[in-house]
């Protein structure tokens, strides 16, 4: 199945290299700096037809320890209406990819069989594009999802979304990306960490090529 041009205008967003500095350097009491990586893998993981990437970032002062590594899929969840979803995998050994948005050569050996899927961790994806405002997608969980996982023998629980868009008021047509993932108290539901005040402000400073084989179908 041949990907939309919808899809492969965000998934064109998403890939690169990005940093919070000017939100972190305007509150910085809130707003830790750092550096988000989003690396298109080399080849297909799954049977449906999409664009995965691996993610991972870090304090900027402590780029040797990155943390939350994620894997995200992007694909047609209806292909007849060209909505798109996004469904998180947790990677079995995270510690083992530890780094690997600076070194993408070892996302070369990575297959499904090592990845966890997240039964309620897919995010729906709207578009909204005007002639003023430029392109936007917003990426957010169904209505009461429960994006949970096991880490360090404990049930753990996420707050998925973001947005990201063009902005063509910007004299270098920037990037912007907005986290809204923040830690859940599974019990309480009081957020712990993460976007507790506001989404993490981001802005690509590199761009990330797909790679073709990416854009094949798995054999």
């Amino acid at each position: 199945m041949k990907l939309s041009l919808e899809l492969l205008t965000l998934a064109g967003y998403l890939a690169g290299e990005f940093e919070n500095e000017q939100q972190a350097i305007a509150d910085p009491s809130w707003y830790v700096r750092l550096r988000l990586w989003q690396r298109p893998l080399p080849t297909p993981l799954f049977a449906e037809p999409g664009i995965t990437f691996f993610a991972e970032q870090a304090n900027t002062l402590k780029l040797d320890r990155p943390y939350r590594q994620r894997i995200l899929h992007l694909y047609q969840s209806d292909p007849s209406s060209g909505a798109i979803a996004i469904q998180y995998y947790m990677p079995q050994n995270p510690e083992a990819l530890s780094g690997a948005g600076r070194e993408p050569k070892r996302l070369e050996s990575l297959g499904a069989e090592d990845l966890e899927f997240l039964p309620e961790c897919r995010l729906q994806v709207a578009r909204n594009l005007t002639a003023t405002q430029g392109d936007r997608f917003l990426a957010t969980l169904p209505p009461n999802a429960r994006c949970c996982f096991p880490y360090q023998q404990q049930i753990r629980q996420v707050h998925l979304g973001f947005e990201i868009a063009l902005d063509r008021e910007n004299p270098q047509e920037a990037i912007e990306f907005l986290s809204y993932d923040k830690g859940i108290d599974p019990v309480t539901g009081q957020a712990l960490w993460g976007a507790i005040l506001g989404p993490y402000r981001f802005i690509k400073q590199q761009d990330y090529q797909i790679p073709a084989e990416s854009l094949r179908n798995p054999s």
